[in-house]
């Protein structure tokens, strides 16, 4: 496929392979907190799109450790990326946050780190200890946009606005970080302008990276109720395929595809059964590239 994927790029930056390593701190979201009211999005699991490793007694230590054994196996990676990713990695008090950077950031194979976070979760206390822990290493912050449209964002109950990401933008890059968006297609009542006006942003924005995901119904959600009412409908994977395509081509060539597809957990998936499917979607996606 024609475009700049992650694997590409950190070739590019460090001259070898480099590994992403996933990690659960154990940390929540805003969004979900208890006594909040707010319920969190509609789409989110109790697990919060991760391992659940932290939940099953796994530190951030062994979790390392178990990835980068992995890892070495299966792509002789010797260098690697922390990757923060269960819900968001800087809600919380910031001597909790330096504990858990700490854990990765003191590791000589930890080349990079990557913070999932959400963008009314970042404040300028938060990117300071971010830049004094993780020194002379590669910063990629990962903030979920999800869609540029505030009524979209309402309707999924999100708990943000399009004008927090744009700040969070502005703060970040006064810092020598890398942003990457995430964005979603086929959320409730969006249409294809819709999805690609939010890769717009992304373009307009300047950001280093994207992730794309198409939005697909687990259990115990929220969203999982409206389908079986009949209430939403998914995207297909045409329309998805088509649009990952097109919003690649709206994007400058140096901009980091970090992600083509998004990756139920095994067991959770209900609708649309194709999105359990990798192998069928990136086949698909290459076939409009």
């Amino acid at each position: 496929m024609n475009f700049l994927s992650l694997n590409q790029f950190l070739r590019q930056h460090f001259g070898h392979r480099v590994q992403k390593i996933p990690l659960d701190a154990g940390l929540s979201c805003p969004n979900r907190k208890p006594g909040s009211g707010k319920g969190g999005c509609i789409y989110c699991n109790p697990q919060g799109s991760g391992s659940g490793a932290h939940a099953r007694g796994v530190g951030i230590g062994d979790q390392l450790e178990q990835g980068m054994k992995w890892a070495s196996r299966r792509y002789k990676a010797k260098a690697f990326i922390a990757y923060f990713q269960s819900y968001s990695n800087t809600f919380a008090p910031l001597e909790r946050l330096e504990e858990i950077y700490r854990q990765a950031a003191n590791r000589p194979e930890i080349v990079g780190v990557a913070i999932g976070t959400r963008p009314d979760c970042v404040d300028r206390h938060v990117l300071e200890l971010i830049r004094k822990i993780f020194k002379g290493k590669m910063v990629w912050m990962e903030y979920g946009l999800q869609s540029a449209s505030d009524l979209t964002l309402k309707m999924v109950n999100r708990g943000h606005t399009v004008q927090d990401f744009i700040d969070a933008v502005r703060l970040t890059r006064e810092f020598p970080f890398l942003i990457c968006a995430h964005v979603i297609f086929g959320l409730p009542g969006e249409t294809r302008k819709q999805m690609l006006d939010t890769v717009g942003l992304v373009r307009e924005l300047g950001l280093e990276g994207i992730k794309f995901h198409q939005l697909y119904v687990v259990k115990n959600t929220l969203l999982h109720r409206f389908f079986e009412d009949g209430e939403y409908r998914p995207i297909s994977l045409d329309d998805y395929a088509s649009t990952v395509a097109h919003a690649i081509r709206l994007l400058p060539a140096d901009t980091v595809i970090q992600r083509l597809t998004g990756d139920p957990a095994p067991g959770e998936l209900v609708a649309p059964s194709w999105a359990g499917r990798k192998d069928l979607i990136l086949k698909r996606i290459g076939a409009y590239l």
